[in-house]
């Protein structure tokens, strides 16, 4: 699978609160989650973010509470991926959970550009920066975590696993 989008970029340490304000968490609906996600971090991103569109980040991506609400927010908003050098740890589990991709490169954090055109594949693991002309290493998302991913997330994978072992 490839992921293909404009880049948006971040820095060091984005907390959930940044990805989604507190001030939003009485709603659950990927939609209105949606509708403000990263506005305290770039106040053009909910109006100007497209289908597809990549977040490139610094360090630490994520840091903060554990709320699932933050990747759901981004998903919902069109990202088709985050690409950081780090991630928190809770939220890097919560992007899986819920079927957004998330590729870990350094290189490609320092290297892409706001606005930049990249293309991602996600089984190998290669980040190619089309505006640059570069291509980047990402570190290897195991294979288990991409099935969950191509399925949309932890509960379709759990779905698809039992339908298709006869338990439902």
């Amino acid at each position: 699978m490839e992921l293909r989008g404009r880049t948006w970029k971040f820095g060091n340490d984005v907390d959930t609160d940044v990805i989604i304000p507190a001030r939003y968490l009485n709603t659950s609906d990927p939609k209105e989650l949606a509708v403000h996600c990263m506005e305290d971090a770039d106040p053009r991103f909910p109006a100007g973010v497209k289908p597809g569109d990549i977040i490139v980040a610094g360090k630490n991506f994520g840091c903060g509470s554990s709320r699932e609400h933050a990747p759901i927010a981004i998903k919902a908003a069109g990202v088709s991926c985050v690409i950081a050098k780090t991630f928190a740890r809770i939220f890097y589990r919560n992007a899986f959970n819920i079927g957004l991709p998330i590729f870990e490169s350094p290189e490609a954090a320092d290297r892409i550009g706001e606005g930049d055109e990249v293309a991602v594949d996600v089984e190998a693991g290669v980040i190619r920066n089309i505006t640059r002309n570069e291509t980047y290493r990402a570190t290897q998302v195991p294979p288990f975590m991409q099935q969950i991913i191509a399925a949309g997330g932890l509960i379709n994978y759990v779905a698809e696993r039992m339908k298709r072992d006869g338990k439902v």
